[in-house]
């Protein structure tokens, strides 16, 4: 029974490997630059990656692409986190992932007191970037919904996706930040949020950022405790650290009763789970 058990495990893990293999090399990816008129002719970067089936059904007209967002980390390249666009292109998505910085632009810097440790206008360009970019992906990709965008980040490119999300909740079917450490969650419940947090001695959380558990269960918030450190949540961390994420995430996205690889529903309502972490821990607050 045991050996039968472990046989049958083997070949779903064989199996799980090679549709992520064929997916990943079934996904296009292109990087597009747009050039932004009303910020000067602001450079805007967007690496695109799509899986190709799912373009083509696009393109005739029978399917909308959901459409993902991923905001990078301070002075990482918005080119670094295959792993989490590969994975999000080989369910059905259109990811656009954009570069928000420029080396023209000044330095990220902490100002202790003030809203967002002062970088407010960071997030505002943030914000500008993304809206220009779905403009711009309108007109090459319109059969692609982009009223119900789903926003991922990695640090600060996570508070640059909590901080869109505060802004237009009713364009969010979900957020997933990976480690954001400035921007409160929401917590109306108006749609789904999943957040990896580090153990990292160096990168914390500001008070009030990650709600307490009891808030969490009630808003559909799910905080995943892994045990890596802040920067193996991109392509140069660990394989253990990027495979663990993926395959959390895969479980967690999975378990959505709206299938992201089913025609768009938008009627359906953000679906509240329970926490799926790495490991098993529960939401808990920080301080």
């Amino acid at each position: 029974m045991k050996r039968g058990i472990a046989v049958l495990l083997s070949l779903t893990a064989v199996v799980a490997v090679a549709y992520l293999t064929i997916s990943k090399w079934a996904i296009r990816h292109e990087t597009l630059m747009f050039y932004d008129a009303s910020r000067g002719e602001r450079p805007v970067a967007v690496d695109l990656a799509v899986r190709r089936d799912r373009e083509m059904q696009a393109e005739a007209g029978l399917i909308k692409l959901p459409v993902a967002i991923l905001n990078h980390g301070n002075t990482v390249k918005f080119t670094e986190y295959s792993f989490l666009t590969n994975l999000f292109a080989a369910r059905g998505y259109m990811v656009a992932s954009i570069q928000h910085d420029l080396a023209t632009d000044a330095p990220l810097v902490t100002k202790v007191g003030e809203l967002y440790v002062g970088r407010l206008p960071q997030y505002h360009r943030g914000v500008a970037n993304i809206r220009f970019a779905i403009d711009e992906l309108k007109k090459i990709h319109p059969n692609a919904d982009y009223d119900h965008l789903t926003m991922i980040g990695h640090s600060n490119g996570g508070d640059i996706s909590m901080y869109f999300a505060k802004l237009y909740p009713d364009q969010i079917r979900k957020v997933v930040t990976l480690d954001n450490l400035r921007v409160p969650f929401m917590t109306d419940g108006k749609f789904k949020i999943i957040s990896f947090r580090s153990k990292d001695p160096v990168f914390k959380p500001d008070p009030g950022v990650v709600p307490s558990e009891d808030i969490c269960e009630k808003a559909g918030i799910t905080v995943v405790r892994t045990s890596f450190q802040h920067n193996d949540m991109r392509d140069t961390g660990s394989d253990e650290a990027k495979a663990k994420i993926q395959e959390t995430l895969d479980k967690m996205l999975d378990d959505d009763s709206d299938s992201d690889l089913r025609p768009i529903q938008t009627s359906v309502q953000p679906v509240m789970t329970e926490a799926g972490p790495v490991t098993p821990f529960k939401p808990v607050a920080n301080n």
